[in-house]
């Protein structure tokens, strides 16, 4: 690195380039921030980590637009080479390669708990500050500089996910797509764990994101962050002040105390999972949220996960394509391209996509159409049950390979039934299959249940409960199979059976007809045929039947023979004649009924 501060010029800043330099030095020296360097460089189709070395022609045009003389070796002013218009012909000169990039961070917990505020001091505080004119458009993600002051060198970002609590988290898990990196469960320091922290909580897990916990409100006078600590143990989030190894953070988001904590161990966690991703090629992601508005038409707002995306592309998102006309960063300012794990808006679609959904780039719009229109027709297939979850569909799967963990959502009417219900699934594990209960709660069985159970792939179970009306509608639309029960014997039969792929069948009986007895004839060898009526229905030879006799059963066997007049015959129809010989029964007589029935399988849904 050969770069000094070498006297002054007509504005008493002059600095001396002689050769290549970092981002993190030239900031440095420039003194201004990293991220300030990588934004400008961006601008010039240059997406840089803090340690890569850029060109003296670029380090000169950054160093000029922040009001500095550029010197060269030998103390004459450098010219800066004109900078190359922002498109994809700078592709070649972006670094090849995976490079770092912010972490994705997801905010969960209970309603009032204080989410909105923490996202608020963080804009406030991280973000607002940085920018004439603070925020001016919310796209329902942001990012937040996390660098210390006076550590420019460490200038970080991080990438929230600004989303209504956590049922968009669920909505993108469910389509496959990367929701975070990080969740924070704020749990408010005065009314602890609740029951929508609980479900934060196995969603999280149900993702495998790392958790860390935000106890907010100790400014409150009955805040009480031990009593949190406790209750979250018993949800097997031990704080790693008694010894366990989930982070807690004790902050008030309302008077801005703890949250540089937070972040800076939201950084801390992010640099353990060193998350990197390629900025080359064509852009992936997922989208956030969308909505149609009244002026601009469909937008969305979509986070990169590989790749860089330019205004122009082609791109297709779940069930929606179009080229992108228009896309803009969270403060509302136009760009021109954006890198991994940056979120911004765009417009240019032809249709509103769905929360989740992944999108991508592909070479052209007429591609983009086509790939639109058979994810179309597979949703639709989908819902016509080709993608059901239910014990049958989960034990074909083990069968082949696909699956070797059976999730399942579980509800019961009382705490012990929760506890005797778990413990006895629990058991059934095994070498090949691990059961694995994502949540176990008491209630009816909700839509929550239900979305949380599309997204892991998972079946519900009920134990003495209801479903509620919602909960049967999505799960219809969803495909997923909801089972209750009254017996827990079989609950624990139905599951296991799905495992050991030999679940028992569900039969049925069905009435097929009755007669009246008008007359018995005794055969020569000691029978007893029944001469009778059909009354309704039919006399079906080899079905079952049932002699009753003042109300009650006599007798439980089959119709050995079936005749009309003298000829052997296969049914008889209502309103006809016909002699019937049950099969190790004599007894019969006038006034008897036969009832005849058999016993056919239900078909599973």
């Amino acid at each position: 690195m050969t770069l000094k501060n070498n006297g002054s010029s007509s504005n008493g800043k002059a600095i001396q380039i002689a050769g290549p330099i970092t981002v993190a030095d030239l900031a440095n020296k420039l003194e201004i921030g990293s991220q300030d360097v990588q934004r400008e460089l961006m601008k010039r189709g240059i997406l840089a980590s803090l340690n890569q070395q850029v060109s003296v022609d670029h380090a000169t045009q950054i160093a000029q637009a922040n009001g500095y003389t550029v010197l060269t070796a030998g103390g004459a002013t450098a010219a800066a080479q004109p900078a190359t218009a922002p498109g994809r012909a700078q592709k070649k000169a972006r670094p090849s390669g995976p490079v770092p990039r912010p972490p994705v961070v997801v905010i969960m917990g209970h309603v009032d708990h204080g989410k909105t505020s923490l996202l608020d001091t963080i804009r406030r505080t991280h973000v607002t500050d940085q920018e004439f004119g603070g925020i001016t458009q919310h796209i329902g993600a942001f990012q937040a500089d996390v660098s210390a002051e006076g550590d420019r060198q460490r200038a970080r970002k991080i990438t929230f996910l600004d989303t209504p609590g956590h049922e968009a988290f669920t909505q993108m898990r469910a389509r496959g797509t990367r929701a975070a990196d990080i969740a924070v469960l704020v749990v408010a320091a005065n009314d602890g764990v609740m029951p929508q922290t609980i479900e934060a909580i196995d969603h999280a897990r149900a993702a495998s994101v790392p958790i860390l916990v935000a106890i907010n409100k100790i400014d409150l006078d009955d805040a009480n962050p031990q009593r949190v600590l406790e209750q979250l143990a018993a949800h097997e989030l031990v704080s790693e002040k008694w010894g366990g190894k989930t982070v807690t953070v004790e902050l008030s988001a309302k008077e801005g105390l703890g949250v540089d904590d937070l972040l800076e161990y939201l950084d801390l966690e992010a640099q353990m999972q060193e998350l990197t991703a390629d900025p080359n090629g064509p852009a992936t992601g997922s989208v956030i949220e969308a909505r149609l508005d009244p002026a601009r038409g469909p937008t969305a707002t979509v986070l990169i996960d590989t790749g860089t995306l330019f205004v122009g592309d082609a791109v297709v998102a779940g069930a929606a394509y179009g080229k992108i006309k228009a896309m803009t960063d969270d403060r509302g300012r136009r760009l021109n391209r954006a890198g991994p794990a940056t979120p911004v808006e765009i417009l240019g679609l032809a249709s509103v996509p769905a929360a989740g959904d992944q999108f991508e780039v592909v070479e052209s719009e007429r591609e983009a159409r086509q790939i639109a229109q058979e994810r179309a027709e597979g949703a639709r297939a989908e819902r016509l049950g080709t993608g059901r979850v239910s014990l049958d569909a989960l034990f074909r799967q083990l069968q082949e390979g696909e699956l070797k963990e059976l999730n399942i959502v579980l509800k019961a009417d009382v705490q012990g039934s929760v506890e005797a219900v778990r413990d006895a699934l629990e058991k059934l594990t095994s070498e090949e299959v691990r059961v694995n209960i994502l949540r176990s709660a008491v209630g009816n069985v909700g839509e929550n249940d239900i979305l949380l159970a599309h997204a892991s792939r998972a079946i519900v179970l009920g134990f003495n409960v209801k479903v509620d009306p919602a909960a049967r509608r999505a799960a219809a639309d969803e495909g997923i199979e909801v089972r209750t029960f009254r017996i827990i014997y079989d609950l624990i039969d139905a599951v296991q059976s799905a495992i050991r792929g030999m679940e028992q069948p569900i039969y049925r009986e069905v009435t097929l007809g009755r007669a009246t007895v008008r007359q018995p004839f005794k055969l020569p060898n000691n029978n007893v045929v029944a001469g009778c009526y059909v009354t309704d229905g039919r006399m079906l030879r080899g079905a079952d039947v049932r002699v009753m006799r003042g109300g009650k059963v006599i007798h439980d066997g089959s119709i050995d023979s079936l005749r009309h007049h003298r000829e052997n015959v296969r049914e008889m129809a209502a309103g006809y004649e016909c002699g019937v010989l049950v099969e190790n029964f004599n007894d019969v007589q006038e006034g008897d009924i036969l009832e005849a029935y058999q016993t056919e399988q239900v078909p599973r849904t």
